[in-house]
């Protein structure tokens, strides 16, 4: 359970679940291919690997958004402002997913590292040298 929670942790905080480096990702919402101090791959190979962690940024999207409907209501009744709702949950469910993103990829990532166990080729070959 600690190495979870230590792997989850760094994926909050957008580093290598593996090793903790902090150069994981280029931009916003591209992710390197390889961490570039331990070489731990991002994509462990298999097809269709990243649809988990598109189910967690939906997830995640969602969640955001219903707790900002939530709130919005619980603090504007009896009288919901609708039209500001309506827009502001359109530009909620346009925003979220993209801003939730790298989260999603890294704490996949994680949460896969810590129920199967790493294998040789999940790594870099040294030779390449760092991607990204």
């Amino acid at each position: 359970m600690r190495r979870l929670l230590t792997r989850l942790g760094r994926a909050f905080l957008l580093r290598c679940p593996h090793c903790g480096s902090r150069r994981v990702t280029r931009r916003w919402i591209q992710i390197r291919d390889a961490c570039p101090r331990c070489g731990l791959r991002m994509d462990r190979g298999e097809r269709g690997y990243w649809t988990g962690a598109m189910a967690l940024n939906l997830i995640a999207a969602e969640m955001i958004f219903a707790a900002g409907l939530v709130a919005t209501l619980a603090l504007t009744l009896p009288d919901p402002p609708w039209d500001e709702l309506l827009w502001g949950s359109i530009t909620a469910m346009v925003l979220c997913p993209i801003a939730t993103y790298p989260f999603s990829r890294l704490v996949w990532l994680a949460v896969d590292l810590t129920f199967r166990p790493l294998e040789p080729r999940d790594f870099q070959p040294a030779a390449a040298g760092p991607q990204g």
